[in-house]
């Protein structure tokens, strides 16, 4: 069974807010480092994606309708 991009969407979403939140945690114990600049890249990417992936979904169900 295939997953809709609306549903890929909000993991990735979940998934960028999980990786903030690792971010955070880890800047107040232990500072910028390596692993925060990593986690907030990661972070980064996947709410790009989540939206990326939301926005495909809203118009490709618009253009469905007509």
């Amino acid at each position: 069974m295939r997953r809709s991009p609306l549903f890929s969407g909000f993991i990735y979403i979940l998934l960028g807010g999980l990786f903030t939140y690792f971010a955070i945690d880890h800047v107040h114990t232990n500072g910028w480092g390596f692993f925060s600049y990593l986690l907030v890249l990661l972070a980064t990417f996947d709410f790009g994606s989540g939206l990326k992936m939301i926005l495909f979904h809203i118009k490709y169900k618009n253009k469905v309708k007509r």
